[in-house]
Formats: C-alpha cells, sequence, structure tokens
C-alpha cells in the first residue's frame, strides 16, 4: 500500500507542479492555447488563475517533501486535502460548461488525492 501511495503521490505531485507553474508564469491565453480543456482559465482574472497556480504547486511539494524528509509528514494529507477541494471546485466548474468528459477527468484526480489523503492520514 505504501508504494501505490508513493506512485500516486508522485505522479499527482508532477501533474500539479506542471499545471501550477504554468498558470504561474504564463498568461492566461498562452495557457488556454495550450491545452483544449485549458480554456476555462479565460473565465477568470489572471491573479484567480495565478493564485490556484501557486495553490497547485504548493500542494504539489506538500505531496512529497513532508514525507521524504520525515519533517511533518502529517501535511501530506492535508496538501491532498487541498488538492482534493481544489479538484471539487474544478469539478464544478466543468459541470457548469457543460464538459462532461473532462469533468470525469477531474473526478479522477480528485479520487486520487482522496486516496493519498486517506491513505497517508
Amino acid at each position: 500500500m505504501d508504494t501505490a501511495l508513493w506512485i500516486v503521490a508522485g505522479l499527482l505531485s508532477v501533474m500539479y507542479l506542471v499545471s501550477g507553474v504554468g498558470k504561474l508564469f504564463l498568461a492566461r491565453e498562452t495557457v488556454a492555447g495550450v491545452a483544449s480543456g485549458a480554456s476555462w482559465v479565460l473565465d477568470f482574472g489572471p491573479g484567480t488563475v495565478k493564485f490556484i497556480g501557486l495553490v497547485e504547486v504548493l500542494g504539489a511539494v506538500g505531496l512529497i517533501l513532508p514525507a521524504l524528509l520525515d519533517i511533518a509528514p502529517e501535511l501530506v494529507p492535508l496538501a491532498a486535502l487541498g488538492l482534493a477541494l481544489v479538484m471539487a471546485g474544478a469539478l464544478v466548474l466543468r459541470l457548469r460548461r457543460r464538459e462532461p468528459l473532462l469533468a470525469l477527468v477531474d473526478l479522477g484526480y480528485l479520487a486520487l488525492c482522496a486516496f493519498v489523503a486517506l491513505g497517508r492520514a
């Protein structure tokens, strides 16, 4: 079980780190053009998109470093829970935009975050 938690946390961490850095350092229009499912960023202001990117980067770091360094490992489930909340918001956004397939992807990420949160709690 521990190996599965490390693998899932590692993959989520890479995904959220790449996604968050893109939102932090690229213009909204650039982010929207990178992937077909990223056009939602145009519905929000630049500050909001950068804040979401910051939360994703901090969550990605929180999924790995506390457990890896064995310094405050109780932060790992909190980081996973925070990212699960981000994905719950993304799920609501996808449903409002009538993007059911992308909503399923977000639901999958939410489930993986919940797996890490419960497994590390």
